[in-house]
């Protein structure tokens, strides 16, 4: 790892600079698949997942018969580590449910507000190098609690032509109402056009590389909403003197080790700590069984010397993490003044993997600086906010006359009598 000591402030954007590609670099590419996507249906999804995927699927729905298998295939342990994640996951996301909010305005106005849930959501679940059967929960779990009516699922399939059995189990247990074999920008496409076996839905969910990133942020120029650019993965630690070194290499390689193109960074105050956890880096990372990924991602990341807590907070603040690590003595100060961070982990015993799987808030985060417009995937990214009003006579006798001089002001004779003609009648 990269060790920079006190970095001027101007050259910030330099040293924090992410290992991703930006969308121009791949937009013609995801543009293209969207295309034959729209145009071709399930025939180019065919082709495109015999190209990236290395498989041809005679259907990419999956059976009830390969659910049934795989559930028989899940050890019974990791269906227990399995169930009680969900339950933790289900506690924090139900406790985010609000109820309807209702004021009389002005007399005889009446406001109310509340949330229903989207219809139709896609889930993307990530494959590839590491089946993510843990996404299933964090986005299934809250569809479910929303009452989505239908919960579409897309995961690229292994070279057998099948998803991972943690995959279809987590799916069963949450309420996904159809499971689809495709993966990458195609997954995306269908779900935003929708094909002969993929239903089109209203917005889209989940993480993914930089393709299906894209591919999601391309969907919205065709209508479809998505959670926010969830691309690859990063972490941010900040630390001090009393920190753990092993610790934090531990954290370091937790989130090095999803993909060659994450990132990872500490900033300290403590030159002592940076030397040990670089140290500890190198000897925990020769004996992980992805050591050839962790160590790609390694070699985008940064060790940070910084003087004092303040400019730690505003160098982190200017980085946005996904994730935000905070092993000091003063981890208050950090906990109130930090304002970019799509998930908070606090003190020396809560590892960003707790988040990730069991602690239960979710781990569907923005990456590359999103989060300082961003919040990660919570129970209201299933829902929607309407609002509902009912005037009476002596309500529009009372807010009447204001909305008639506003229209008119602004030129619209038509808004000022469609009041005009009822007060008529009222007085």
């Amino acid at each position: 790892m990269q060790i920079i000591k006190n970095p001027n402030k101007e050259n910030w954007s330099d040293v924090l600079k992410r290992p991703t590609q930006t969308v121009g670099d791949i937009e013609g590419v995801v543009t293209q698949i969207f295309n034959e996507v729209s145009e071709r249906g399930d025939e180019a999804i065919k082709e495109f997942t015999s190209k990236f995927d290395n498989v041809t699927l005679e259907s990419n729905i999956v059976t009830l018969g390969e659910i049934e298998q795989a559930v028989q295939q899940v050890p019974e342990k990791l269906q227990k580590a399995i169930k009680i994640a969900k339950h933790n996951i289900e506690v924090f996301h139900t406790a985010q449910k609000t109820s309807k909010i209702e004021i009389e305005t002005t007399n005889g106005v009446q406001c109310w507000q509340e949330k229903r849930p989207i219809q139709k959501v896609g889930l993307y679940i990530p494959g590839g190098t590491a089946p993510l059967f843990s996404t299933v929960l964090m986005l299934a779990v809250p569809a479910q609690i929303a009452d989505c009516k239908e919960i579409i699922l897309c995961s690229p399939p292994n070279k057998e032509g099948k998803l991972a059995p943690e995959i279809l189990f987590a799916a069963q247990l949450c309420g996904v109402t159809k499971i689809i074999k495709v993966g990458g920008i195609q997954a995306i496409a269908g779900l935003t056009f929708g094909t002969e076996t993929i239903p089109q839905v209203y917005k889209i969910f989940g993480p993914g590389n930089q393709y299906v990133t894209v591919a999601k942020q391309i969907a919205t120029k065709h209508g479809v909403a998505i959670d926010m650019p969830a691309g690859p993965s990063e972490l941010l630690v900040v630390a001090d003197e009393t920190a753990n070194a092993s610790y934090i290499a531990s954290d370091l390689l937790s989130q090095a080790e999803h993909g060659t193109d994450s990132q990872v960074i500490l900033v300290s105050t403590s030159k002592r700590l940076i030397d040990e956890v670089s140290e500890e880096v190198e000897k925990q990372l020769k004996v992980l069984p992805r050591k050839a990924i962790a160590e790609k991602a390694i070699s985008n990341s940064k060790l940070i010397y910084v003087e004092n807590d303040e400019t730690a907070i505003d160098m982190i603040d200017e980085y946005g993490p996904e994730h935000f690590i905070i092993c000091c003595k003063n981890e208050d100060l950090y906990v109130d003044n930090i304002n970019n961070a799509g998930s908070v982990f606090i003190g020396d015993y809560t590892p960003e993997s707790a988040g990730d799987y069991a602690s239960g808030t979710n781990h569907t985060l923005p990456t590359n600086g999103f989060s300082k417009a961003y919040s990660g995937v919570n129970l209201d990214s299933f829902m929607k906010s309407m609002t509902f009003q009912k005037i009476s006579k002596e309500g529009l006798l009372n807010i009447g006359e204001t909305i008639e001089l506003m229209a008119e002001a602004e030129g619209l004779q038509a808004h000022k009598n469609a009041v005009s003609i009822r007060l008529k009648d009222l007085k």
